[in-house]
């Protein structure tokens, strides 16, 4: 697999899906890929030469080129491809000879934070970005990723500082909030729990309470995206804890235990290429709950229930893959 390819010791971004503070977690999960990437692609054609790609990659200073063909992406031609070319002799070969077909690629509507996960888990120099109806729309890079943190924190920044101005109070006693999910809806993915964060943020409630609940308010949520017919996602505020209450319509779970197991997933192909599907969902959320139930029957949906104590002395729980 390939993508664009870049120097591997600049690409790291120091920004971790796991422990980053909440703020920078939140921001990871609800901006999407759309939001950041860079949407004037240069692109090749197959049946160009591979002495053409190198001299577009000079005169636009990048280190690759996605090939495309009705707007499809076919290809790729990276530095490493060109320098490999020159050493073996064959930089005046087409393109479709030389090109790399097996492509790591990313979606317009996934979460900002698997595009984090990418750049650090590849360390490629930027990745191309595709729509649902898979046509290339954009690439992603690193400092993309880095520039629209940076104005977001900015925003955060004044948001807090408008807050401590107005002297706003924090909110108490209870709440209730509800949130449904369509099958397959990546672009609305995160929405539930970026909701929750931020009435519990008003609530001036521990950060760590707040970045558990979330983790499992989000892992719910995607669950339903990916794994089920739609559902809808609850959350109860109470004076000593969170509840949320995660219901789907089928098709329902039919070995719970196997289910709960890291690693253990259902998720079809078309799922897997987006980057989901990873099956440590219930794992994770089952991890930094206080009690976690769930009931689940072939056919007939599942309900999962997950509590945090807002005194509880549980330490915050790592996930994986999140």
């Amino acid at each position: 697999m390939s993508a664009i390819e870049a120097d591997p010791h600049t690409n790291d971004i120091p920004i971790s899906t796991v422990d980053s503070p909440s703020v920078v977690l939140e921001m990871l999960y609800q901006l999407k890929i759309k939001d950041v990437m860079a949407t004037a692609v240069i692109s090749g054609d197959k049946r160009d030469s591979m002495r053409h790609m190198q001299a577009l990659m000079r005169e636009n200073h990048i280190t690759g080129i996605p090939i495309v063909e009705e707007q499809k992406l076919v290809g790729l031609v990276s530095i490493d491809d060109i320098i490999t070319a020159l050493d073996k002799g064959y930089i005046d070969s087409t393109v479709e000879e030389r090109m790399t077909r097996d492509i790591i690629v990313l979606q317009d509507d996934m979460p900002l934070s698997f595009a984090v996960s990418y750049l650090n888990k590849y360390r490629y120099g930027r990745f191309p970005v595709l729509n649902k109806r898979q046509e290339l729309v954009g690439i992603l890079t690193s400092m993309d990723v880095i520039r629209t943190l940076l104005v977001e924190m900015n925003r955060e920044v004044l948001r807090l500082e408008k807050m401590n101005q107005d002297g706003d109070k924090a909110a108490s006693g209870y709440s209730e909030m509800e949130f449904s999910t369509t099958r397959y809806d990546f672009e609305m993915a995160g929405r539930a729990s970026t909701e929750i964060k931020k009435a519990l943020k008003q609530r001036n409630i521990d950060p760590k309470i707040i970045r558990r609940i979330a983790i499992a308010s989000y892992e719910l949520e995607i669950n339903q995206v990916v794994h089920s017919a739609g559902g809808t996602v609850c959350c109860s505020i109470q004076p000593d804890k969170i509840i949320i209450v995660a219901a789907d319509t089928g098709p329902g779970i039919a070995d719970v235990n196997q289910a709960l197991q890291e690693g253990w997933s259902t998720a079809n192909e078309y799922v897997r290429s987006l980057g989901f599907g990873a099956g440590m969902g219930l794992a994770n959320t089952k991890r930094v709950s206080d009690e976690f139930t769930i009931n689940s029957s072939a056919g007939e949906g599942t309900t999962v229930r997950s509590v945090v104590y807002l005194n509880s002395p549980k330490e915050e729980a790592g996930t994986k893959d999140l």
